[in-house]
């Protein structure tokens, strides 16, 4: 596994470094501020598609650990809510345990597995949501990005649930927009959330893929955003489907290489 690192700041949060990747960022004090840009758009995905007052516990399965900042947010604004997080890297999930430990009463279950078999392990209509957001050598990994992975979220998936996949590009998406081909074949309606200039196409930067067999409610996702300070922005999945409606799905077997950023860190912190 790579190597972790933890990395304090004046501010008393706490930085989990992995393979010099920022990879999650956690206040103990404060689980709800959630410091990075992509986090934030995560979490108002799932306070704009599963608002709390009507549904106070979600069932959110988690493809990728580090940290474990977007599970403290869920357990901080749904408590009780049971949370299934898939993280192979069993030396970073003790690290993190023991020096930024989980609070009390929290439904979080790590489970030392890799995204694809654990996906395949879960139950049919288990999950409210899946969100997708695991790295190996600063990529997303290969078989995380398939129409064939997306299928088996999709049966994950209970009614009126949906996925979220943080999915980092290049200027031009010409590889995201594969991804959310895959994803609109295997689970349904695909829409973008990313800052402004990374949908402009002006830099390499995260951004987040939402999908649902039942459509995504762009407009809702839009008005959460306004909550959080960066400038974002969401395509909707007509406009994306305009965009991306001649990319091929990346199948099982396929190399198709993904992007990795360019400035470890630098990109990942505003």
């Amino acid at each position: 596994m790579s190597e972790v690192e933890l990395v304090h700041d004046e501010h008393g949060g706490v930085s989990v470094v992995v393979g010099g990747q920022p990879q999650s960022y956690v206040s103990l004090d404060d689980p709800e501020g959630l410091v990075f840009e992509y986090v934030q758009h995560l979490a108002a995905a799932v306070d704009a598609l599963l608002p709390a007052p009507a549904h106070p516990r979600v069932a959110i399965t988690h493809v990728g650990g580090a940290g474990l900042s977007l599970p403290r947010w869920v357990h901080a604004t749904r408590p009780g809510s049971p949370q299934v997080v898939l993280e192979p890297d069993t030396a970073l999930t003790e690290l993190v345990r023991r020096e930024l430990p989980l609070p009390r009463g929290h439904r979080i279950r790590v489970r030392p597995q890799r995204g694809r078999e654990g996906v395949a392990a879960l139950a049919d209509a288990s999950a409210d949501v899946v969100v997708v957001d695991a790295f190996a050598d600063g990529a997303v990994p290969a078989d995380l990005v398939t129409q064939e992975f997306f299928a088996d979220v999709a049966r994950v998936l209970r009614p009126g649930g949906f996925v979220l996949m943080n999915c980092p590009d290049d200027p031009g998406l010409r590889y995201l927009v594969r991804v959310a081909a895959g994803m609109r074949e295997g689970v349904g309606p695909v829409a973008l959330v990313a800052l402004r200039d990374v949908l402009k196409g002006r830099r390499y930067g995260n951004a987040v893929l939402v999908a649902s067999p039942d459509g995504v409610d762009a407009d809702a996702i839009t008005r959460q955003l306004r909550r959080w300070p960066f400038p974002s922005g969401v395509m909707t999945p007509g406009e994306l489907l305009a965009r991306t409606g001649g990319a091929r799905p990346i199948h099982d077997g396929e190399d198709v290489p993904p992007p990795t950023a360019p400035d470890p860190g630098a990109w990942r912190v505003r």
